[in-house]
This record gives C-alpha cells, sequence and structure tokens, in this order.
C-alpha cells in the first residue's frame, strides 16, 4: 500500500534490507482486508513479499522479524501457521513477536523485517 506517514518500504544500508512494518491491508484500496487475523496475516505476507521482490531479495534471505499482535493468545497459533508458509521449515529466521495494545487502522496484526542482501 502507499506510504501514508512520511516513511520508505524497505531501505538497504550495511549490507541488509530494513523492510518497515506492514498491515493487511489491500494495496488498491488502502483498506484493512477482512476476514479477521488470518486474512490481515496472509495480507501483510503478501505485501513483504512485493517489498522484498522489488528489491531483488526473497524470503529465503530474511534474517529477523518482528511480529505485532494485538490479540496474542487468540491469534499466535494463526499467525504462526501462515507464517511458516512462507520458509522453508528448519530455515526460519530469528524473531520476536510481541502483544501490543493496538495497531495502524484498527489492524490486529503488523510484521517487519531485515533480509540479508
Amino acid at each position: 500500500p502507499p506510504a501514508s506517514p512520511p516513511y520508505s518500504h524497505a531501505v538497504a544500508a550495511g549490507g541488509f534490507l530494513f523492510v518497515t512494518g506492514q498491515l493487511g491491508l489491500d494495496p488498491r484500496t488502502g483498506q484493512v482486508v477482512p476476514g479477521g487475523t488470518a486474512a490481515e496475516m496472509r495480507q501483510v505476507m503478501k505485501n513483504l513479499e512485493v517489498v522484498l521482490r522489488n528489491a531483488g531479495v526473497m524470503f529465503a534471505q530474511v534474517t529477523m522479524a518482528r511480529i505485532f499482535l494485538v490479540d496474542f493468545k487468540t491469534d499466535y497459533p494463526v499467525v504462526n501457521k501462515i507464517y511458516a508458509e512462507y520458509f522453508a521449515a528448519g530455515r526460519y529466521p530469528a524473531r520476536t513477536t510481541v502483544g501490543v495494545t493496538g495497531l495502524a487502522l484498527g489492524c490486529r496484526v503488523e510484521v517487519d523485517l531485515i533480509a540479508k542482501l
């Protein structure tokens, strides 16, 4: 989705690509995708994939991920299942997952990444 506040979707520095947190926003409408956490997480991962691909990077190059969840207890298993689909089994990046009190636009999940260039 277009960046509304002043930021870049990704910045390359020191041999790494730092990818800004992505939300479950439809890039065509800028609106949160309907369907709850699973739908949002799928869209988050699609959005991240586009940012990575535009920088010439793949999920296999991701070294660190941070996941932010509004409802940690309920959404953690759902998010884990979808997240795992994007990485080779046993080759997951380092990761931090935290519960937060809120995210932009009422979203339930946000993910940012660091990838090796």
